[in-house]
């Protein structure tokens, strides 16, 4: 290699060769960006022309057969220059909200719409009403056959105590306690939200991925009177009947079964539960029952509007 005191840089352009040939290697020093002309030091009699993107390093040699570099980089430097920030770092500048904060608040502003529609009259009845033909009677076989075996299950797990400590007579009190004040609310809604409530959300966000809510505002229709409404008025509605209803079939299931395998008569668990049921019981349930349906059909209304639908269109 010639010392860099007897070379000289130089760039030509030559037009009777395609490629290269140097018949010595030569240094190369690149210091600016990634892409740069190559300096190329040669003596003062040789001319070619050497111009290949080279990477940010300190050494290149160039092979003397085809003009390219051919050694390896001696050692890299870094291709990202640290740009000094002056704005302050605080809590607040780096704390982002997590994204349950932002879905609790989406659900409150659209509760607010909802409750503010309906006192204002704006409800569409037909949507309703096939709203609440699909929550009641198409989810009553269901939630029955549920109730049904959440009853015996839940017979079978306390009865026996009972029948040692002989306490048959407290047996229809205790289950009709349960029953209306927990079991048939809780189980009527979790079966609901299990089937209205993945519907709802399906269907509202394919809404939203197809466009339809855009046309129904273009057409001057408001989205929440149209779609949601409807559906939070349904479940509101249908689910205290289902509620009343899966507390008559778990309360004849477990009295047959109580019957069948412990022994105790249908007429004894009747008359205890009389007994021990007050009016507020089966009016506490029902406004359990409402208000579950309320939760479930906002919430899944508002995961359908906004969180589905985003998700479907950025595929």
């Amino acid at each position: 290699m010639l010392a860099a005191s007897q070379i000289r840089p130089v760039i030509h352009i030559s037009e009777r060769h395609s490629s290269i040939n140097l018949s010595c290697p030569a240094k190369i020093t690149s210091l600016g960006l990634r892409h740069l002309i190559q300096k190329v030091y040669l003596p003062e009699a040789k001319t070619h022309r050497v111009l290949s993107p080279v990477k940010q390093s300190k050494l290149f040699v160039l092979d003397t057969e085809d003009g390219h570099p051919s050694a390896s980089v001696s050692e890299e430097e870094a291709t990202e220059i640290p740009v000094p920030n002056n704005e302050s770092s605080t809590f607040l500048s780096k704390w982002s909200p997590p994204k349950y904060l932002w879905r609790g608040l989406s659900v409150l502003i659209l509760t607010g719409q909802v409750i503010t529609r309906t006192i204002k009259g704006k409800i569409h009845w037909k949507n309703t009403l096939q709203q609440l033909e699909r929550v009641g009677p198409k989810s009553v076989g269901v939630c029955l056959l549920t109730s049904a075996f959440v009853g015996m299950a839940f017979t079978i797990q306390f009865v026996r105590e009972f029948t040692r400590l002989g306490l048959n007579r407290s047996v229809g009190g205790v289950l009709a306690l349960a029953f209306s004040r927990e079991l048939s609310p809780v189980v009527t809604s979790i079966v609901v939200a299990g089937r209205i409530g993945s519907a709802f959300a399906a269907e509202l966000g394919t809404m939203q991925v197809s466009e339809q809510t855009d046309t129904l505002r273009v057409l001057g229709a408001n989205p929440v009177d149209y779609l949601v409404t409807p559906r939070v008025l349904a479940s509101c509605i249908a689910l205290p009947f289902l509620t009343l209803m899966c507390f008559t079939v778990g309360m004849a299931s477990s009295a047959l079964l109580a019957d069948s395998v412990y022994g105790i008569s249908i007429n004894i668990i009747l008359d205890s539960a009389q007994r021990a049921l007050r009016s507020w019981d089966i009016i506490s349930a029902m406004i359990k029952s409402q208000v579950f349906g309320a939760i479930i059909s906002v919430v899944s209304c508002c995961m359908g509007c906004y969180d589905i639908g985003r998700e479907l269109e950025t595929r």
